[in-house]
């Protein structure tokens, strides 16, 4: 007979990630533990090194050194403990701006700052702490545990649509289409610098080697995830360019990593250097002017404004936009009589 504290213990294999890699012929010889950071997603370089150190890793069945290089047609094994974490998602009775709901879907327009889902350091307060209280049985993902409902995210300080299924049905018909890129998103930005013309940017993306927090963009597709968002000049401040972004794959911070990558990051995007003074005049009436755009919107100039899929049930295409929020709204109005004034003081 098992006790109550026998019974809350996880099972052995809960405490473990297990992985067999087979490596790609084409790859070149590339140290254990640089390799490994590129092909586990989420794992921190001590965590590999720790894998490797204690016997972890195998490589054809034998005990990797950390100084290893990995060879093609290398079969590789893995055994990682699983971060602690909670995944039981608790319920609190948050409030929801819903744009859409039916049987299948939800349509949530999420406002800055709140966090999507439960994770290290922010177990309550979430989106999904208030979609489990709102609607009690959301379904999971494999792998998705403390994440009901949810097929794609958006970050903390992004306002914008966010697409709950509701149902397993649901859940695995937009799933797909998250997979083959197929669902349409569009974000609003504003970025530093004037954006000339529209244009594409690409490129693989992955951790930065200098801050594991950021992505940063490789041609080297051993070092991070294919990733394409095309961008649309909307209106030119000069200083600053408002932008539609359209994503074609969906990475983790992609447009806030690829703006940095050509020159142009996202205005008060303080992770990707955006929350500084990058164009414009040295006078001290436009330093104050930026300084108050930035106590307005302290954080990303970055709104996901459209999405549309194909329904689960209908089969048809739906199609839903929101609103810039106040603080977006607020700033470009700034902009807009900033760069009037100064355009009638000089003529």
């Amino acid at each position: 007979m098992l006790d109550d504290a026998a019974l809350n213990e996880p099972e052995e294999q809960d405490l473990y990630e297990h992985l067999r890699i087979v490596v790609d012929k084409g790859q070149s010889l590339l140290r254990m533990d640089k390799f490994l950071m590129h092909r586990i997603e989420n794992a921190s370089r001590n965590r590999i090194q720790n894998a490797i150190e204690l016997g972890n890793v195998l490589v054809n069945d034998k005990q990797a050194k950390p100084s290893y290089r990995v060879k093609p047609l290398d079969v590789i094994s893995v055994v990682l403990p699983h971060p602690p974490r909670d995944t039981e998602v608790y319920p609190e009775n948050i409030p929801l701006n819903i744009a859409y709901e039916d049987a299948d879907v939800l349509v949530v327009n999420k406002p800055p700052g709140l966090v999507v889902h439960p994770g290290f350091n922010n177990y309550t307060g979430t989106l999904v702490n208030g979609l489990v209280y709102h609607f009690q049985q959301l379904p999971t993902l494999p792998g998705n545990d403390g994440r009901p409902g949810l097929v794609h995210r958006i970050d903390k300080d992004t306002s914008g649509l966010l697409l709950i299924s509701k149902n397993e049905r649901a859940m695995t018909w937009l799933a797909r289409q998250f997979f083959e890129h197929t669902i349409t998103r569009k974000y609003i930005a504003l970025a530093w610098g004037d954006l000339e013309h529209d244009g594409t940017v690409t490129g693989y993306i992955g951790r930065s080697v200098n801050d594991r927090r950021v992505m940063s963009i490789y041609d080297d597709e051993q070092k991070g995830k294919w990733s394409v968002t095309h961008y649309r000049v909307l209106e030119r401040f000069g200083y600053v360019t408002l932008i539609e972004c359209q994503l074609e794959t969906g990475r983790t911070h992609q447009i806030r990593a690829h703006m940095k990558h050509i020159g142009h990051p996202l205005f008060s995007d303080a992770m990707y250097g955006g929350d500084k003074i990058l164009k414009g005049t040295t006078f001290n009436k436009y330093k104050q002017f930026v300084e108050n755009c930035f106590e307005i919107m302290p954080r990303q100039a970055l709104h996901a404004q459209t999405l549309g899929f194909v329904h689960p049930t209908t089969r048809k295409y739906v199609h839903f936009e929101a609103p810039l929020p106040a603080d977006f709204d607020a700033v470009l109005q700034k902009w807009r009589k900033y760069i009037t004034a100064t355009v009638e003081q000089n003529t």
